[in-house]
């Protein structure tokens, strides 16, 4: 089961912070990402979480 995470991204298009839930994935450097949707303009959001 894919883990995912709830909480804030900052939104580059919007320039504000969105509340959304994403999936969770490890980048190629071993790094949790979080990545989701904006709700309001639909530009893709990551969120660094930590290592693995």
């Amino acid at each position: 089961m894919a883990e995912t995470y709830a909480g804030e991204f900052y939104c580059v298009k919007c320039k504000e912070k969105r509340e959304a839930e994403g999936d969770v994935v490890v980048s190629e450097s071993g790094r949790r990402m979080a990545k989701a949707t904006c709700p309001v303009c639909g530009t893709k959001l990551n969120r660094i979480l930590g290592k693995a």
